[in-house]
């Protein structure tokens, strides 16, 4: 570790912080669909979708939000899965490249629609430039903005004097999302990002040669216009194989930078909004906070570990004490690696700018608890905070037990109902993953494309089955997941880790936008300190532990005593 990298994941975490309250008011007026900046630009396109979809207005219950949402995710998926199995006979194809297959083109579909952005293929040696564009670029607007959506029916649950049950309009929340939020944005950071290198074209690939006279293809692209809305949607999936790794998509630190920002912009900001709804911003900060203390533990703990040099690894003509460099891009270097790694693994993004396979097992296990916390370490785009608030109706049940009254938050009684509808959202976790993780260890399809043995190899299972729950999308890149096997079981893992779970944040939604709040008493818990704040992070660090602490103790950390012994896999 150097004074140099702590000085640049320090300054990454204060631009972070200078655009929460700013980016926060603005989503804020957009989501509840007050006037804003862009209303008189681009009023036209959201009354535009309005008429041509017929769009009800009306505000809706949770069954209906969550009827909309539910009949929206399927369509596209199905939408998706078809330009895949076409994309031979589709335009914008100029590398003729053939169908996707099917197992392939349903876990991409799935993916894609969850938010997750799981890519088992090589991007630019599997999709054609239209799939690329209006299969899985559209859909890392559209599952962006229904996670935004679902982050604003549990906020105005919690936040409205008792309207009935109803909890907005879906079609409203996903239209105003994309149109004044998703679509200026990214269109702004893919012209910076062109600015920088990035390629943005629909030229065929390139035949190039090298210095050393030998014959490469360069693939060509729309690169600029995916990779900003892969990293504001949370979204993670890149263009090329190599992710943000690749020159092409990340090519100089100051893109990097960018890309982090981006990728923890909307989950930070929508801490603010929160705030905001409950007419106290104290409680938005509460959150963030806790946020906060997990985000620096989490790049403690990475940032420590990968500094250490890889036993396994010697680096002709660099000295000892440099770190392990193994699956690291120099031009990032082991600080801003193990920063982005930490930041994407926290939200539910799945970008990687190394290799994350070739971590220390103590960072892989810091990646690993990062995403099995649930991804609310600001989390996805809405993602982290609904999820933030469900573990923050948990915490005040937990406390109300302590001292014996009946818990609420910011005057809602949460009751048995609600309870019960958190604990099924924190058990399809574990459940999801779990369950598969330990079926593919032993099972022949499981293992046949496993890369590594021992403790490591389990350690690549419980990665890809983690991710694909938390809808993050990254990998231990050492198992081979483009199978039958693994396309077919990581998409019904994505599915159930985004709507089993979308499911009971809506119906507690419904449920405490019912109720009309009351007024703090004696014995009321305040939500919006630093007390509140540590209690928050407390309960989410042990319910992770207790869960997950078994599996995690296989793998990496047996693979890290086993390290210091001299024994690797």
């Amino acid at each position: 570790m150097t004074w140099n990298g702590w000085l640049q994941i320090l300054f990454t975490g204060a631009l972070v912080l200078a655009m929460t309250r700013p980016l926060g008011a603005f989503l804020h007026q957009v989501l509840e669909g007050r006037r804003h900046v862009l209303s008189r630009p681009l009023g036209w396109l959201e009354r535009l979708v309005y008429r041509q979809g017929r769009v009800d207005r009306r505000e809706q219950d949770w069954r209906g939000y969550a009827g909309a949402l539910l009949v929206f995710s399927a369509v596209t998926l199905v939408v998706t899965f078809a330009i895949q199995r076409l994309q031979h006979v589709l335009p914008f194809n100029p590398q003729h490249l053939g169908p996707v297959g099917a197992a392939s083109a349903f876990n991409t579909a799935a993916s894609f629609t969850t938010n997750t952005n799981w890519q088992g293929y090589a991007g630019e040696a599997t999709m054609s430039y239209l799939t690329q564009m209006a299969g899985l670029a559209w859909h890392n607007f559209i599952s962006a903005a229904a996670g935004l959506g679902v982050a604003m029916a549990l906020a105005r649950g919690l936040t409205r004097d008792g309207r009935d049950g109803r909890i907005g309009n879906f079609w409203e929340d996903l239209t105003r999302a994309t149109v004044y939020v998703l679509l200026p944005l990214s269109l702004v950071v893919a012209l910076v990002f062109v600015s920088q290198g990035v390629i943005q074209n629909l030229a065929p690939y390139r035949d190039v040669t090298t210095l050393e006279g030998a014959r490469q293809v360069l693939p060509m692209g729309p690169v600029a216009s995916q990779e900003a809305i892969k990293q504001l949607g949370t979204n993670g999936g890149g263009f090329f194989n190599a992710n943000a790794a690749h020159p092409f998509e990340n090519p100089n630190p100051f893109t990097n930078l960018l890309s982090m920002l981006m990728i923890f912009a909307i989950p930070a900001g929508m801490t603010h909004v929160f705030g905001r709804l409950a007419g106290d911003r104290r409680q938005g900060w509460a959150l963030f906070a806790a946020m906060a203390i997990l985000f620096a533990a989490g790049v403690a703990v990475t940032y420590r570990a990968e500094s250490i040099d890889n036993p396994a690894a010697s680096v002709p003509g660099v000295a000892a004490g440099a770190g392990n460099l193994e699956g690291k891009e120099v031009r990032f270097g082991i600080a801003n690696s193990a920063l982005y790694a930490t930041m994407t693994t926290d939200a539910s993004c799945g970008a990687v700018n190394a290799m994350h396979d070739s971590f220390q097992p103590l960072g892989g296990l810091a990646l690993l608890f990062n995403m099995q916390l649930g991804e609310v370490v600001f989390g996805g785009v809405g993602a982290g905070l609904y999820g933030i608030l469900v573990m923050a109706l948990l915490s005040v049940f937990i406390a109300g037990l302590m001292v014996g009254r009946t818990p609420e938050y910011l005057g809602k009684k949460v009751e048995t109902r609600e309870m019960k509808l958190a604990m099924l959202y924190v058990l399809v976790f574990p459940l999801s993953i779990l369950a598969f993780a330990a079926w593919a260890a032993v099972s022949p399809h499981g293992l046949v494309t496993l890369g590594n043995a021992g403790p490591h190899g389990l350690s690549e299972i419980l990665y890809a089955y983690t991710s694909a729950a938390a809808n993050n999308g990254s990998a231990f890149a050492g198992l081979g997941a483009n199978t039958g096997w693994y396309n077919v079981t990581l998409g019904l893992v994505m599915l159930a880790g985004r709507f089993l779970m979308m499911l009971p944040v809506l119906a507690i939604a419904g449920s405490l936008a019912a109720k009309k709040p009351v007024p703090p008493g004696p014995g009321t818990l305040p939500t919006g300190g630093a007390l509140f704040a540590l209690l928050l992070v407390g309960i989410l660090v042990i319910v992770g532990a207790l869960t997950f602490f078994p599996a995690l103790g296989l793998g990496p950390v047996v693979e890290q005593c086993l390290a210091q012994a001299g024994k690797v896999f």
